[in-house]
């Protein structure tokens, strides 16, 4: 019921009832409160949910990794890990064995060659006018020796008529020991002739050596690569002023790259964990998806106490196009064939005693962060969606940065590294990156 008034106020007399108006809503308001009270009933669990999972504790993971025994027996299990860099075994830099101006190169970065090709040449026209001077000396030697032998057999002839001559008491006895006495400087003569012939026979070789040193040769079948020159330049045996002291007369690096292998650096506190011919697995920084096969090739004789460690040669034995030399690599040794056939065999006899099918167990990892202590048990936290879960494990070997799981871990779970203090089982945890 609504009253309505035209009067001034005050006025009483002029108010009126308008029985015809809409009755009012009293009931609004108490819809509005029951729609808002059913509202935050059907959103609290999911709010409860989502407050306690941004206050869960976040955590990194990792999982659990199975390595699979080869048709030999062996896991590969990793030993140790070192990184360094990819070079050639042979390699060399190649220089001059005299000095002088470049005349030619025949090469460039990446230039294959064989042994004895020329791959430079310095100038050499002084060399080759010394060389027709010693074979011109060589055919007066010989021109001389030619008239030192006509000079003693005709020295000869004479001390021939003059022994006739004797006997026949016709010349005298100064005569004939004349005619032997030039006989005799004759023969003198042709043996300093020919002594003079070999004099110059040698020098001639002499300027041909000198000749073929102004050739750069290629020492081994490789490749060309860095070029250390460029013509004209001017090159020695002991470098130059504006070269490098390393390079002495170095113009070009030559590298076989069928041998390939990776120099690195191991601590003396790990050199006991390697052994001859130990396999290995190489990877390289730029191409981390590829792995080649390797093989320990030597252990320095020598460590380096200022640094404590001692140098390793790896060789590569499956390197294609992507490996060269210079490259960033890193080597997992493994373990010896025989060691890890060793360990196949006694889970292959296990696994008969037991009346298993299958000869040799798989070897679970999982990183050492993972791995906690607990009330003198070991124990990991398997993280199923958003949830923790402790579980007791049975722990073998340690590899390198992992440990060998034999139960309570199924290859592929998620563990969490480093679990934080307080965890307890079926906890809400938060995995980074998520």
């Amino acid at each position: 019921m609504t009253i309505h008034s035209d009067s001034p106020i005050g006025d009483l007399s002029r108010l009126r009832i308008d029985r015809n108006a809409p009755p009012r809503r009293r009931w609004l308001p108490w819809a509005i409160l029951v729609a808002l009270g059913a509202a935050g009933a059907a959103v609290y669990p999911s709010a409860r949910a989502y407050v306690a999972e941004r206050r869960a504790p976040e955590v990194d993971v990792a999982r659990a990794t199975q390595i699979v025994a080869s048709p030999g027996g062996s896991t590969a299990l990793p030993v140790l890990v070192a990184s360094g860099y990819v070079v050639a075994r042979h390699s060399s830099d190649v220089g001059v064995k005299t000095g002088g101006r470049i005349a030619s190169l025949t090469f460039e970065e990446g230039t294959r060659v064989r042994k004895g090709d020329v791959i430079a040449q310095l100038e050499h026209a002084d060399i080759e006018a010394q060389l027709e001077a010693s074979r011109r000396a060589v055919a007066e030697a010989d021109a001389q020796l030619a008239q030192a032998v006509a000079a003693r057999e005709e020295d000869v002839r004479n001390v021939d008529r003059q022994r006739a001559l004797m006997r026949d008491g016709i010349t005298t006895t100064q005569a004939l020991t004349g005619a032997e006495s030039a006989a005799a400087v004759s023969a003198a003569r042709v043996r300093s002739a020919e002594a003079a012939i070999a004099s110059a026979r040698a020098r001639v070789r002499v300027t041909e050596e000198a000749l073929e040193n102004t050739n750069v040769r290629a020492p081994f079948e490789g490749v060309v690569i860095k070029k250390r020159a460029e013509v004209g330049e001017t090159v020695s045996p002991f470098g130059v002023a504006g070269q490098s002291a390393r390079e002495g007369g170095a113009i070009a690096t030559i590298a076989d790259l069928r041998e390939l292998e990776v120099q690195t650096e191991v601590s003396e506190n790990s050199v006991a964990k390697l052994t001859g011919a130990m396999p290995a697995e190489v990877k390289l920084q730029a191409y981390q998806d590829q792995t080649y096969k390797g093989r320990l090739r030597q252990i320095f004789p020598s460590a380096d106490r200022a640094k404590a460690i001692v140098e390793v040669r790896v060789s590569i034995l499956d390197a294609d196009a992507h490996v060269k030399p210079e490259m960033t690599a890193s080597v997992t040794f493994q373990e010896p064939h025989e060691v890890a056939q060793k360990s196949g065999s006694s889970q292959a006899e296990v696994g008969l005693k037991s009346g298993s099918r299958q000869s040799v167990t798989p070897v679970v990892l999982v990183p050492k962060r993972a791995v906690v202590d607990q009330n003198g048990q070991s124990t990991v936290w398997v993280v199923t969606g958003n949830t923790a879960s402790r579980r007791t494990v049975t722990v073998g070997q340690e590899r390198i940065d992992q440990v060998e799981v034999k139960s309570g871990v199924v290859p592929g779970e998620t563990l969490i590294l480093n679990p934080p203090a307080g965890l307890t089982d079926r906890a809400l945890v938060r995995v980074k990156g998520k």
